[in-house]
């Protein structure tokens, strides 16, 4: 693939087929990834890759706790609940995945169905969990690097033909998290993402996000109007 069609190919993956992904794949995935930017060239990024039991003991975990009401134990600072056009971007993509899954508002059962499935990290035959070293934790420079390794991420296992969905959920239980994963104290949990090969007739998969314009995002600045 061309860059472009990576980047304008991709969406988000929420529905895989239960093939084994060869860690040889795997490994190519992460050496492209970490070309990504940091800040000063720390790239203070590690990636714990999971898969079989220990991953599904990680969903069984993290699926029980949070049925139990455990409260949760993300290790990123959270904004809280959004707001004004945040909130209105938030409706509309989740309006789009229940249109094509068939969850109708009302539908308890369904709605209750797809939140389990993100923590299961939607049943992918692997994750990654990224972490980056605690002895950055404080400033927001470190998280910042871990997002654009794990855009580079995405974007390096679709050129692989390999979906993905960054997923919080999935680490919600952050204990669960680091006993079956093996993460030492001395790493920070900042997110996962569930990766595998696309299951084609999984419907959400067709979904693509609409994006804001260029006249919506940038201002140019000191440019000639011609």
């Amino acid at each position: 693939m061309t860059y472009d069609e990576v980047v304008l190919g991709r969406r988000s993956i929420r529905g895989f087929k239960k093939d084994p992904v060869p860690p040889a794949v795997i490994r190519e995935v992460l050496h492209l990834a970490m070309r990504a930017p940091s800040s000063l060239n720390t790239q203070p990024w590690n990636f714990y890759v999971l898969t079989g039991a220990p991953l599904d003991r990680i969903r069984a975990g993290n699926v029980e706790r949070n049925l139990a009401g455990v409260p949760d134990s993300r290790e990123f600072r959270s904004h809280g609940a959004y707001e004004g056009v945040h909130r209105e971007r938030q409706i509309e993509i989740a309006k789009q995945l229940f249109a094509a899954m068939d969850i109708a508002r009302e539908d308890q059962v369904k709605r209750k169905d797809w939140v389990l499935r993100g923590f299961r990290q939607f049943d992918a035959p692997v994750s990654i969990v990224v972490t980056y070293d605690r002895v950055l934790q404080g400033g927001d420079i470190a998280a910042f690097d871990c997002g654009a390794v794990t855009n580079a991420l995405v974007n390096a296992a679709w050129s692989r033909g390999l979906g993905c969905v960054i997923n919080s959920q999935g680490i919600m239980q952050s204990p669960v998290v680091r006993e079956h994963a093996g993460i030492p104290d001395d790493q920070v949990i900042m997110i996962c993402v569930a990766m595998g090969y696309p299951d084609d007739s999984f419907p959400a998969n067709a979904v693509v996000s609409r994006r804001k314009s260029v006249d919506e995002a940038a201002v140019f600045v000191g440019f000639d109007d011609a």
